[in-house]
Formats: C-alpha cells, sequence, structure tokens
C-alpha cells in the first residue's frame, strides 16, 4: 500500500505540475498538440533553421508539434479563411500513431527497421526526385525507452544518433542541418564528437520550453564534412 500511495502522490504532483505548465497554456492557446513546439521555435529563431521552399524530415514526430510548427512555418499568407499553401515538402516518421496534419506525409514505423527507411527514401524521392541529396533540414526528437540501467540507455541513445547521423550523411544537403535531441549522462560527450566528426559547425542549446529537471539538451550541426557545396569546394 506504501508503494501505492507513494505513486499517486508522484502522478498527482506531475499531473499539477502539467496543469500550471505556462507551455502547455501556450500550445493549448495556439493550437498546438504538444508544448514540444516551442523547443523546436526557440531552436529555429536561434539558428535560422526553417525556410519555405525546404524539404524536412521530422525523426519521432508524435504526437506532431513539430510537424504542426513546420507546417505554419512553411505555409504561405493565404486569402482569409482559406488554409495557407504548403511551400516545401514534410515528412514526419514515428513508431507511434499520429493524426494526420495538412500537408505533412506520416509514415509509421521503427526508424531502427529497414523498412521504414526505404519508406522514407521513397517519399523524399517522389518529392524531391531531381538528386539524392535532397533534405535541407532533418530534427529528431526521438528518444529510447528508458531503462534506468545507465550503460544500457547510454548505448540505445547513442544507437539513435548515429542512425540520425547515418540518414543526414547520406541524404542531407551540403549546406543542410540536423538538429537532434541528447541527453546528458554518458552518452553526451560520444555524440558531440561525433556531430563535430561530420559537421563544420556544431552548437549545443536546450530551449527554455525544456522542464528544469530534464537531462535532455538539443545539438544542432550544420554544413555537412567532405561533401561538395553548391560551388564545388568539399570542406
Amino acid at each position: 500500500m506504501k508503494v501505492k500511495t507513494q505513486s499517486k502522490k508522484v502522478n498527482k504532483a506531475w499531473l499539477n505540475q502539467h496543469v500550471n505548465d505556462p507551455w502547455v497554456r501556450l500550445a493549448q492557446k495556439e493550437g498546438y498538440r504538444a508544448r514540444a513546439a516551442y523547443k523546436l521555435k526557440e531552436l529555429d529563431e536561434a539558428f535560422h533553421l526553417v525556410r519555405p521552399g525546404q524539404c524536412i524530415v521530422d525523426l519521432g514526430c508524435a504526437p506532431g508539434a513539430w510537424c504542426q510548427y513546420l507546417r505554419r512555418r512553411l505555409g504561405t499568407v493565404s486569402r482569409a479563411g482559406e488554409p495557407a499553401r504548403l511551400r516545401g515538402t514534410i515528412v514526419g516518421v514515428d513508431v507511434l500513431p499520429m493524426e494526420p496534419i495538412d500537408g505533412v506525409h506520416f509514415i509509421q514505423g521503427d526508424f531502427r527497421e529497414e523498412s521504414t527507411l526505404q519508406a522514407l527514401q521513397a517519399a523524399l524521392q517522389q518529392a524531391r526526385p531531381a538528386g539524392a541529396r535532397s533534405v535541407d533540414l532533418i530534427v529528431s526528437d526521438m528518444a529510447p525507452n528508458l531503462s534506468g540501467v545507465e550503460e544500457v540507455d547510454a548505448a540505445r541513445i547513442e544507437h539513435l544518433i548515429e542512425l540520425a547521423l547515418d540518414f543526414a550523411v547520406q541524404h542531407l544537403k551540403p549546406e543542410g542541418a540536423l538538429v537532434a535531441k541528447v541527453f546528458h549522462g554518458q552518452a553526451y560527450d560520444r555524440a558531440v564528437r561525433l556531430f563535430r566528426q561530420h559537421f563544420q559547425t556544431v552548437k549545443v542549446h536546450k530551449p527554455k520550453a525544456s522542464r528544469p529537471q530534464s537531462a535532455e539538451t538539443f545539438l544542432i550541426g550544420r554544413g555537412l564534412k567532405g561533401v561538395p557545396n553548391a560551388c564545388g569546394h568539399t570542406p
């Protein structure tokens, strides 16, 4: 009984915090599915990531707050009462289901599985048939199921970072950017090293919308190393 009572207290405390969270209230007011939208918004405003006309991939996109933000940013001004026309491409991937968002191509599948990667590649080829390097921006909010065992969790986090980096190396434009969630701990230094191996510039940023007690932060990598840019130069 003591364990159950403690569990109820923890759940009640979390619920109170959630209900009173100003970011949750703002998300409800502005029609976002989750407070996470403001994490991407701050990252975008700080690093100028999103522009109309881009091809963007959102990894770990459910419930869809980041896709909603991207859809609004890639929309053009429209007549009153008409939806904004999408200028660009947004493809979201998640193992969990996501309610549809106008203009967003959603793929439900595990990013670690080859079948999901093939579906993603097919969607990109359909949207941008001009060439393999068609992606301007990759944003990843992927996080593994944590076991509580630090070594195990670090390995799982590293694996997701490596998968996102592998995908970026294959599909990102030379001047493109990858934004990925990481956690302070054993996997953090390794993730930063991997980013620095692949990108010319690497920034670290924890948005204000991240909970203060959360160990999460975001890495922003820009400019792939070893890939010729638009001028034909290889950094």
